[in-house]
C-alpha cells in the first residue's frame, strides 16, 4: 500500500471491541492523545491496554473502556499518580502489574515471536504470585531457575512520531525513543499519530535513519494530528503542558469536574481542540519542565 494515510477517527475505526492495544510512550512522553480522545468520542470498549502509563490510561479509566490493564505504572511524573487511574484500580479494574523490565521482556519476547523470555526480574517478590506467571529451568549446566514472562502480543499499536510520510516511514525526533520499536514489532497492526506528514525526500532517511522508528511495512496507517502528544510533550517539538495536566488532574475531583472537562476538551471536534487548550503559539512555546 504506498498511500497510508488516514484520519485520527479513521485509526479508530479499524479498532474492535475486546482488542489489545498497546499504546506508545511513557507517562508524560509522546503519548498518541489524539488518538486516545478519539476513542472516547467512539463507543470503543472492552479494551486490554497495554501501557508505559500516562493520562492516556486515566482518560480511558474514566470511561471505563477498560476491561484490563497491562502495566508497570501510571504517572504524571509530577503528579505521580493519576487520579482516574487510581479510581479505578480502587474499584477493581483488572490488572497485570509488572516490574518495567518485565514489560520490556513482554513486549521483546513478543517482537520476537516467541512465547516468553527468562528472566532473573521479580523473583522473590510478590508480582511473581500473579497467576500468569510460570518459572522454567535453565537447559544449561547451571541449572537455575528463572521467571518466565510470557510475551505481550498486541492487536494493534497506537504511536505518536514527530514526522511520517503517506507511505510510513516514520521518525521520532525526542531524545530517547522509548519502547515504541517494540510495541510495533509486538503487534499486528501500528497506527500512528504523526506531527507533520511530509513527502519523503524531506525525511531525509540517509542523514536521520537512526531516528527511523521501524520498517514502514509495519506500519498500518498514518494520520496527521498536529500537537497530537498534547498535554504530553513531544520534544523536540513541544514540551510537556503542566498547565494543562494541572486540570486534567483537577476534573477527578467529582462527576461534575469530569464532565466539564470531558466536554471541554474531549467531546469537540479535534480541529478544535488546540483552540480549546490556548492555541498554537501558546504549546509551541511551552517551556521544559523541570524533573
Amino acid at each position: 500500500m504506498l498511500d497510508k494515510r488516514m484520519t485520527i477517527d479513521d485509526v479508530v475505526a479499524q479498532l474492535a471491541d475486546g482488542m489489545t492495544v498497546g499504546i506508545g510512550g511513557w507517562a508524560t512522553r509522546r503519548k498518541p492523545m489524539a488518538l486516545v480522545r478519539a476513542i472516547l468520542r467512539s463507543g470503543l470498549k472492552d479494551l486490554t491496554v497495554v501501557s508505559y502509563g500516562g493520562p492516556d490510561i486515566g482518560l480511558l479509566a474514566a470511561e471505563k473502556r477498560i476491561r484490563k490493564l497491562v502495566f508497570s505504572f501510571v504517572s504524571l511524573d509530577h503528579y505521580p499518580l493519576d487520579p482516574h487511574f487510581r479510581a479505578a484500580r480502587q474499584a477493581g479494574l483488572e490488572v497485570l502489574e509488572l516490574d518495567e523490565g518485565m514489560f520490556h521482556l513482554g513486549l521483546r519476547a513478543a517482537a520476537m515471536r516467541v512465547p516468553f523470555l527468562p528472566t532473573r526480574i521479580g523473583a522473590g517478590t510478590d508480582i511473581i504470585r500473579q497467576p500468569v506467571f510460570r518459572t522454567v529451568r535453565s537447559p544449561y549446566e547451571d541449572g537455575e531457575e528463572l521467571i518466565a514472562v510470557p510475551a505481550l502480543k498486541l492487536d494493534a499499536a497506537l504511536l505518536h512520531v514527530h514526522r511520517s510520510d503517506q507511505r510510513g516511514n516514520v521518525l521520532t525526533l525526542s531524545p530517547d525513543p522509548l519502547f515504541d520499536e517494540l510495541m510495533a514489532r509486538a503487534a499486528d497492526k501500528v497506527y500512528v499519530s504523526a506531527e507533520k506528514v511530509v513527502p519523503t525526500a524531506e525525511l531525509d532517511m540517509r542523514a536521520n535513519a537512526r531516528f527511523n522508528l521501524c520498517e514502514r511495512s509495519l506500519i498500518t496507517g498514518v494520520a496527521e494530528a498536529p500537537f497530537g502528544a498534547h498535554p504530553t510533550s513531544a520534544d523536540p517539538d513541544y514540551q510537556l503542558d503542566l498547565k494543562h495536566l494541572k486540570a486534567y488532574v483537577d476534573s477527578a475531583s467529582s462527576a461534575e469536574a469530569w464532565a466539564a472537562y470531558r466536554a471541554s476538551f474531549v467531546e469537540l471536534p479535534p480541529e478544535h481542540y488546540l483552540e480549546a487548550v490556548g492555541g498554537l503559539d501558546r504549546i509551541a512555546a511551552l517551556p521544559k519542565p523541570v524533573y
